[in-house]
């Protein structure tokens, strides 16, 4: 057996002279006998060995990739010159290989570097290794004694390689088991030598011994709409290319070489268009195997996509200590394949189902396994890792796996019933979920966005027997984030589906209606969510009694909602109806009680009892902040409205300094476009106004209304608030014409989206009254002041501050107007 060649230094002038190699100047290595030509054969230059792929049609360079590669290649720092293009299954790394082979084996050497040899080896497995070693020592006349054993031969060649002067490279594609070929890496200068590798592992092994580990993506959008256009257009079916529908169709492939090469196929053999065919993709109906079928691997890729994808399963079953990895990519697999927390599978739900889901061992036995260890889990996902199934740039970072790699997945039989382990990862997404969603916002939206794949992936087995409760905690925190209009939509699918699945009158149904009834209020659809909340209070009180907590819910959602699309009677009537109600049931230091509370004094300010919202909200405040926190979003909210109620009852120094207080602590603990931070900013306006700061006033309340505009949209109620500070702000600060000219837009808007007698309308409708008045239009001024006037008295009561404001104004104007037609200057 030819012993094999460590690393040596490269030097011009070698030349093999028995067992020993001359090298130019005094250097001299011992070597073993160095084959060479038979005697009397000639070796017919150039030597090519093995078979070059062919070139994919359409095939994209992947120019940032192959700029990697030229760089390594040009850093002289090594002595070896080897990259690793490493990757999942399907981005292309041995199309990408097989080009840089066929540019070097096909360029001209009129400058000297072209190749004399060119190895191509499939390296899945070492026999196949020293078996194309074997065939070029053949083709190369190495001499041997033994040449027909392959291995010897083998030897033979790696050792010609070390110090031939020939330009040689050798592909080694498709490394399954790094450590087995690292016994077979040839050993070249860079001078000369170059080894380029392709793999789905990313063993520390392969970037070891100056090799360059390269990894390979997927395909860039432009590289996939590229693709796509050129195959059909070189097929003669330009015409089945839509550009909106092949980006959203390479999206939804995820980007996947091997899926998009199939499916440009497809639509090539069907006829169909990329829109076609992303409707295909995007029915529930459809697998894999028919999306992707076999008969269309016309690039000789050589397996199914679905094979293709879990190629490297067998594998990590096999190097699997932990007997932990299939249940994970159980999983994994119905997760969202931008990434999820690491931390779920350490979650004590998560450990308990995978104990139950290691496989091996008897079903009776299971109750007696080992409680499944954190260790244990890491180390089954580090060899998902190894075997790319999974991606994770660090042991904590998200974990992500390709959406067609997971979709295969899930198309696999699986030993666990699929219910369980969606059950069992709904349970560890709950246990993760932060508190309060503003201790984590990053975290709690990867939550949401998973607990909806999930969700997606698993359906009905999170509505049935009963609905999961991630699907709810969704909806509430996307409105903990002010998504209000994206809780919205959610909420209106959630409801359908818990109709069709579970029936209109199932409890998890009134759920879902009730929480649907709170994002039309938060979206600022008063009216929609005050009619739907009656109608579930009804149901609950039904089917639950009035006495249930569910009810008690409901009926405080009514009072709230009545306050809101303008009704403050009927929400006072049924405010103290509720406190009593929970008062009763609950006692009276429930949380429940303590919100009712809270909620009857906001509805005491509404039918102008100042004094008793003043007196209730401070004692709702106190008990907040030492049952909560200073940094509840309960507690701002109460503390915002405080400000309203010190300036209600003349201590507006104290409301101003809170007001200020109130904003920054909203913009710290909820970030400054939180809806929550822009209801806080309109009340400072409001604040400013009131003591005079007027520029201050007017600089905020412009940033308050382009942010409401920006983040909330032109329509919700907190947007038409801050129109009206800004055109008060204009109108004190002596701009009469604009203001004037924006009060008339906000009223326009509030009659359309609240109703001609909502008690905000009815302000804007104050206001308006106020700038024609300050304009000189005193007729209109007078007609609109007496109409407004007459609404407060109607709507509110006689006694109402907002009806005693309106009553001003409508004195104001008219005192004017009777100066004017006495020929009198206008009093001020």
């Amino acid at each position: 057996m030819v012993e094999r060649p460590g690393r040596r230094r490269t030097q011009q002038g070698v030349r093999a002279q028995g067992d020993v190699t001359q090298v130019a100047g005094d250097l001299h290595i011992q070597m073993p006998s160095m084959p060479g030509p038979k005697a009397g054969q000639e070796v017919e230059w150039p030597v090519w060995v093995g078979r070059v792929p062919r070139l994919a049609a359409a095939f994209q360079s992947r120019a940032a990739t192959r700029e990697a590669v030229d760089d390594a290649r040009a850093d002289g720092s090594g002595v070896i010159l080897s990259q690793v293009l490493a990757g999942d299954g399907g981005v292309g790394k041995s199309q990408l290989a097989a080009s840089l082979a066929r540019e070097l084996r096909d360029r001209e050497d009129s400058g000297g570097d072209g190749l004399d040899l060119l190895v191509w080896v499939n390296a899945t497995e070492p026999d196949q290794i020293i078996a194309a070693y074997a065939k070029a020592a053949e083709q190369l006349g190495l001499q041997s004694g033994v040449l027909e054993d392959n291995a010897a031969a083998a030897d033979a060649f790696l050792a010609w390689l070390a110090v031939t002067e020939r330009r040689w490279l050798v592909v080694l594609d498709d490394i399954t088991d790094p450590e087995a070929v690292d016994a077979w890496w040839p050993d070249g200068g860079h001078r000369n030598g170059w080894v380029l590798a392709t793999t789905r592992r990313h063993d520390a092994l392969l970037s070891g011994q100056g090799r360059k580990l390269i990894h390979l993506d997927l395909y860039t959008p432009e590289e996939a709409r590229a693709y796509l256009r050129r195959r059909l257009t070189d097929a003669g079916h330009p015409h089945l290319y839509d550009t909106d529908d092949a980006e959203q169709l390479a999206m939804e492939l995820g980007y996947l070489p091997l899926a998009l090469g199939h499916a440009a196929a497809y639509t090539i053999n069907k006829r169909c268009t990329t829109g076609d065919y992303l409707t295909l993709c995007r029915d529930t109906g459809s697998t894999l195997s028919d999306l992707l079928p076999e008969n269309a691997d016309t690039e000789g890729y050589g397996r199914p996509v679905t094979t293709a994808l879990l190629l490297s399963l067998p594998a990590v079953e096999d190097a699997d200590s932990t007997r932990l990895a299939r249940p994970l990519l159980e999983f994994i697999s119905l997760m969202d394949p931008i990434g999820h927390p690491a931390a779920l599978w350490t979650t004590a739900p998560a450990l308990q189902h995978l104990r139950n889901a290691r496989p091996g061992r008897r079903r009776w036995l299971r109750r007696h396994q080992p409680a499944v260890t954190e260790a244990e889990v890491r180390a089954a996902l580090e060899c998902l890792r190894n075997y790319a199934l999974i991606a994770q740039d660090t042991d904590t970072a998200p974990i992500r796996m390709h959406a067609l790699t997971a979709r295969a997945l899930r198309e696999t039989p699986q030993p666990q019933p699929l219910p369980a382990t969606a059950r069992a990862a709904a349970e560890a997404i709950m246990s993760l979920w932060p508190a309060l969603d503003h201790h984590d916002r990053e975290l709690s939206a990867a939550l949401r966005a998973n607990s909806v794949q999930l969700d997606m992936h698993t359906r009905p087995a999170l509505w049935q027997p009963t609905t999961h409760a991630c699907i709810y905690k969704v909806s509430a925190s996307l409105r903990a984030a002010g998504l209000y209009n994206e809780a919205l939509e959610y909420d209106l699918t959630t409801v359908q589906r818990s109709v069709e699945i579970l029936g209109p009158d199932h409890t998890a149904t009134l759920t879902a209606r009730n929480s649907l009834a709170t994002s039309y209020s938060d979206a600022g659809r008063n009216q929609e969510a005050l009619e739907l909340a009656e109608q579930v209070l009804i149901d609950r009180e039904r089917s639950l009694g009035p006495d249930h907590p569910a009810a008690l819910s409901a009926r405080s959602n009514v009072a709230m909602f009545y306050r809101e699309a303008g009704h403050p009677q009927k929400a006072l009537e049924l405010a103290e109806q509720v406190l009593a109600d929970y008062e009763r049931s609950l006692g009276p230091d429930h949380f429940g009680t303590v919100s009712a509370r809270h909620n009857l004094a906001v509805v005491y300010r509404a039918t102008g009892r100042t004094q008793e919202a003043f007196d209730l909200c401070e004692q709702v405040l106190a008990g907040y902040e030492r049952n909560l926190g200073p940094d509840h979003p309960a507690v701002l909210t109460a503390r915002n409205n405080l400000t309203n109620y010190y300036n209600d009852v003349g201590r507006t120094q104290e409301a101003l300094q809170l007001a200020k207080q109130v904003l920054t602590d909203h913009e710290r603990v909820l970030g400054p476009d939180h809806p929550f931070t822009l209801r806080t900013r309109n009340t400072l306006v409001i604040r400013y106004n009131d003591v005079g700061r007027t520029q201050e006033a007017l600089q905020l309340a412009k940033q308050a209304l382009t942010a409401c505009e920006r983040v909330l949209g032109p329509d919700h109620p907190y947007t038409l608030e801050a129109g009206r500070n800004l055109a008060t702000s204009y109108n004190n600060a002596g701009r009469t014409q604009e203001a004037l000219q924006l009060a008339k837009q906000v009223l326009t808007a509030c009659e359309r989206i609240l109703g001609t007698d909502h008690p905000d309308t009815l302000e804007a409708g104050r206001n308006l009254a106020t700038s024609y008045n300050d304009v000189g239009r005193t007729q209109e001024a007078l007609q609109l002041a007496k109409q407004v006037l007459t609404a407060c008295e109607r709507v509110l009561g006689p006694d109402h501050p907002d009806t005693r404001k309106a009553r001003k104004v409508r004195n104001n104007v008219s005192n004017q107007s009777q100066d004017i037609q006495a020929g009198q200057q206008p009093s001020p």
